[in-house]
């Protein structure tokens, strides 16, 4: 594969890879942030977070130039000992439901009320359990405890990746027109009196 194709080859996986933090976000927001602004805004955050915790400084690190690019060559996924073990150690993490009930209980704690926005994260875990393979970053959604791994279908493969960005389409296209409505239907009552 010549250097060109090779370096398309990473945009295109970088690209996709934002698609899918992007959606987890948008997913977290449209079921659990849809109380206010701070509201969506903080559910989308949490969405992110599991990914952009695991493997954001790992990306800005590689386009910085501090780690190498990870060898898409082959059209799969770059083998596993490419990647630093920090990144494996904080999926690990940021991937379990149960760590995500120990947070989300302690900050009901502290907070003295539960923050429903939290469970966006819990939301991107289970999107991520059964869109996940074994060979590359299998959800790990019981650690610390042994669990099983779901053989699933990657997110990327047309089969999930094209019906995720068609369902958030209709679904924020719904919540855009209903708010459409809601204001005119305001501005027109203000108007009639």
């Amino acid at each position: 594969m010549n250097e060109a194709c090779y370096c398309d080859l990473i945009h295109y996986c970088i690209i996709l890879f934002s698609v899918d933090i992007l959606s987890h976000g948008l997913w977290g927001s449209v079921v659990f942030g849809r109380k206010n602004r701070a509201s969506f805004w903080l559910a989308f955050l949490f969405g992110i977070l599991p990914d952009f915790l695991a493997f954001g400084w790992y990306f800005a690190g590689t386009f910085l130039g501090i780690f190498d690019h990870p060898n898409f060559a082959s059209g799969q996924h770059p083998a596993p000992d490419s990647i630093p073990s920090l990144v494996f150690s904080i999926y690990q993490v940021t991937h379990s439901l149960v760590i995500f009930l120990i947070c989300f209980l302690v900050v009901w704690y502290v907070c003295k009320r539960p923050i429903w926005e939290l469970f966006a994260w819990a939301l991107h875990i289970v999107f991520d359990i059964p869109t996940h393979t074994p060979g590359f970053f299998p959800t790990p959604f019981l650690c610390p405890f042994a669990g099983p791994v779901v053989d699933g279908v990657s997110w990327a493969s047309p089969i999930i990746f094209i019906p995720n960005i068609v369902l958030l389409v209709v679904l924020y296209s719904h919540f855009v027109w209903k708010r459409y409505q809601y204001k005119k239907n305001v501005l027109k009552k203000a108007m009639s009196e």
